[in-house]
């Protein structure tokens, strides 16, 4: 049995609790999701297995049957939260690509691990925002999924900490509007709805595409492309969306926007 080195511990391999070696650990070779399980339904569930099957084939992997359709992927996942008696469950999905080679993969086998938390929606509007100054996206063949890119989420939050900001929103390096810290960056303008579009680098968010699906059904028109600081500047409202919450941004900078509490709550519908 070989021996592992953990914070500079000896351990056995085998009782690490981790196959090793580890693709996702060594490699980054994968990805993950984040879901909401409420009222006795995974939410867009067909959003996500479409995104994980774009994720898979980014990556030459192919998705455990367990997670393989939006009908395998709800009924796995409501097991997971009723083990942990979490009625409103906020879930983590990580798959890595299973063990074997070094840059060279030599299996699309995935291996993967679920975890729940207790989930409880905050809706409340967002008072303090401000552009990133440090950290900038990157649009990449990967760039629309969740985990390739983690650490600029992860620099880009902490940039937000030491602020003192209540959200945070990345541009590319062109300067291009891209995301929030978490969540996809929206605004109106003249009754119009805009949002950056996948080359500035932002995730692909299932919440992203369901806020858009929902203005759409309510005649509401929509634009995705290339915008610029001041095009959200002047903006009349903003919000952001992700899978957790839709939530009114009140400020950019020195920027007030206006209102939106009753197209918001259409837009939350899902």
């Amino acid at each position: 049995m070989s021996k592992v080195l953990y914070n500079g511990a000896l351990q056995d391999s085998e009782a690490f609790g981790l196959k090793l070696p580890n693709r996702g650990l060594a490699f980054g070779d994968g990805f993950f999701e984040t879901l909401i399980f409420t009222e006795n339904r995974l939410r867009l569930a067909a959003d996500h297995c479409q995104r994980m099957q774009q994720a898979a084939a980014a990556l030459y992997l192919k998705l455990p049957e367990p997670l393989a359709t939006p009908e395998a992927l709800e009924s796995t996942l409501a097991e997971l939260a009723a083990a942990n008696n979490l009625p409103a469950a906020r879930l983590r999905l990580q798959l890595w690509r299973a063990s074997g080679g070094r840059y060279t993969p030599l299996t699309e086998s995935a291996e993967w691990l679920a975890t729940a938390e207790s989930f409880v929606a905050d809706d409340s509007p967002i008072s303090k925002v401000d552009f990133a100054l440090k950290t900038h996206s990157i649009y990449s063949p990967l760039s629309f999924c969740k985990g390739p890119q983690a650490w600029l989420y992860v620099r880009t939050a902490h940039e937000r900490q030491q602020r003192g900001l209540d959200e945070i929103i990345l541009c590319d390096a062109a300067g291009y509007v891209a995301e929030a810290g978490a969540a996809a960056i929206f605004w109106m303008k003249e009754e119009v709805l805009f949002t950056p579009s996948l080359a500035s680098g932002c995730v692909a968010g299932v919440r992203r595409a369901q806020v858009l699906r929902a203005a759409q059904a309510q005649g509401i028109a929509c634009r995705e492309g290339l915008y610029s600081a001041q095009d959200l500047l002047a903006a009349d409202a903003a919000f952001t969306a992700n899978v957790a919450a839709v939530r009114e941004v009140q400020q950019i900078g020195n920027v007030v926007y206006k209102r939106l509490s009753n197209c918001l709550s259409d837009l939350r519908a899902c």
